[in-house]
């Protein structure tokens, strides 16, 4: 999408900030060449590029001859540079008249996802009297924020999900009713044909993972890797993909079973309290969301987390309560983080987040992942919620 640089500019000024540079060199910030429009591969970017976005006034960019039409496409002034000597004095033009300038940087690498930005380049800016803020919430209004039609490519993928995730339960159950050897590859193999049949993309295969295995959370079955799905385990599928359309964003679900017809009582009450954290951050998100108030992603990892803590797990958490969800399927939005980072950016409407807290253990383990999309004054969640874990026995 071209940026809006006029509501660009009304939000740096409500933010008192002075402009939003963007800057990249080789790829180091994919943020910042996407919101330039350079990915789509009909551009060489091997040199440095700025664009600066002032809270008054035309845009200005700094591009290296070579590259100098790399973003003729968007609005405002040129100047180009060869040398280093004409770069310094390319950067001290672009930098004139301004002192609070955003980009992708995170104070003390307390966000990864978003600090983009290299410390030599922040110390090129800072000498030239220039104080860097964190443009995470600017890259949420103007990167990561669905638009309608987004909305419904999300609502969707995520129908399809769910179709796939009911056809895989039904493919273990009948096989292990008919005794029939099905290992977690091969299931995992039906659920990527069902993929091409619903017409979903992802960047990698499902996770299908029994017993011990689901209490890995990167787990992923492979040809020469695989467990055999067997009666009276735990057997845990997390699915995400996308529609095809341009610009489609992900939906990411996962979905727990046991393949007995009664669920141990450890797996019962690890998995109830997964549930309770879930819905407690998403009651938080929709109440915050209702009123009209701030919310910011650390703030809903610490209600869920706050319930598993409580329930006697806090040394069975592994990982976040969720993460952006975009064009990609770890979006460049706020995550719902206050354990591997604290994500200080708020929850805007217009972002679509993962809610899923779990729990892993030696012997299994367990997820209950959902979908949230933040509008105006609602947080809606885009598909059903697992209450208890499925039977999937004999």
């Amino acid at each position: 999408m071209p940026l809006d640089v006029a509501a660009i500019q009304e939000t740096l000024r409500s933010d008192g900030l002075d402009a939003w540079l963007l800057y990249d060199f080789h790829g180091s910030n994919p943020i910042a060449a996407r919101l330039a429009g350079l990915t789509n591969g009909t551009h060489m970017t091997t040199r440095r590029w700025y664009y600066l976005i002032p809270a008054s006034g035309s845009p200005r960019a700094l591009v290296h001859a070579i590259e100098r039409h790399n973003l003729d496409a968007l609005p405002g002034t040129k100047q180009t540079y060869a040398g280093r000597e004409q770069l310094a004095a390319g950067l001290d033009d672009l930098l004139r008249g301004v002192t609070r300038v955003a980009m992708e940087y995170s104070p003390q690498g307390a966000i990864p996802y978003l600090s983009r930005v290299d410390a030599g380049t922040a110390e090129m800016l800072r000498s030239r009297g220039v104080e860097i803020i964190s443009s995470g919430d600017l890259v949420q209004r103007f990167e990561a924020a669905w638009t309608p039609a987004q909305l419904a490519t999300h609502l969707r993928a995520s129908d399809a999900l769910y179709r796939i995730k009911d056809r895989a339960f039904d493919r273990a159950r009948r096989a292990l009713h008919d005794g029939e050897r099905i290992t977690e590859y091969a299931l995992q193999q039906h659920m990527v044909r069902w993929f091409e049949e619903e017409g979903l993309v992802s960047d990698e295969a499902p996770v299908v993972a029994v017993g011990a295995n689901a209490g890995n959370p990167h787990y992923l079955p492979s040809h020469d890797h695989s467990s055999v799905v067997t009666p009276d385990q735990v057997l845990l599928l997390d699915l995400w993909g996308k529609v095809t359309d341009p610009g489609a964003v992900f939906a990411d679900i996962t979905w727990v079973g046991f393949t007995g017809s009664r669920v141990p009582d450890e797996a019962a009450r690890a998995f109830d309290a997964i549930v309770r954290a879930r819905d407690a951050a998403v009651a938080l998100v929709q109440e915050a969301a209702l009123a009209g108030r701030e919310l910011h992603g650390w703030e809903a990892d610490r209600a869920a987390r706050d319930v598993l803590e409580q329930s006697g797990y806090r040394d069975h958490i592994l990982h976040r309560t969720g993460h952006s969800l975009g064009e990609s399927v770890h979006g460049n939005g706020v995550h719902l983080d206050d354990y591997e980072t604290h994500d200080d950016r708020r929850i805007l409407p217009g972002t679509g987040f993962t809610v899923e807290p779990g729990l892993y253990f030696d012997t299994f383990g367990v997820r209950t992942e959902i979908n949230v999309f933040r509008g105006d004054r609602d947080a809606t969640v885009s598909g059903p919620r697992q209450m208890a874990l499925l039977t999937v026995g004999i």
